[in-house]
């Protein structure tokens, strides 16, 4: 199933990628490190009580989710949250929420109708 509104189009797999992603606490804190400015996966590994080559791993997981993009600078790779691919999950949960907001409602019609 494709996920379609006037703001989005995500494939399953896509929203599994995203969501997936997300679940893990150490990626969304780095997603919203890299937010507020990039960062090296070296810079990024200093921070959390783990091995450099498994931040590489999570912010993998992330770039193949759209959440993150690398760019060369110099010897190094700097990180850079995607904002755009957050915006497209949260149309994704606006219009979940506005589907369960129109049953809520129709539910609440019908009591009233008794």
């Amino acid at each position: 199933m494709v996920v379609r509104s006037e703001r989005i189009a995500l494939s399953d797999d896509e929203v599994d990628r995203i969501f997936r992603a997300l679940a893990d606490a150490t990626r969304r804190d780095i997603v919203r490190r890299t937010l507020t400015g990039p960062a090296s996966v070296s810079q990024l590994a200093a921070t959390y009580d783990m091995s450099f080559a498994a931040v590489q791993k999570h912010v993998a997981v992330l770039e193949g989710a759209g959440l993150v993009t690398k760019q060369p600078q110099g010897r190094e790779r700097l990180v850079h949250g995607n904002p755009e691919t957050l915006r497209r999950a949260q149309a994704l949960l606006d219009e979940y929420e506005r589907i369960w907001r129109g049953r809520v409602a129709r539910l609440d019609a019908l009591l009233e109708d008794d």
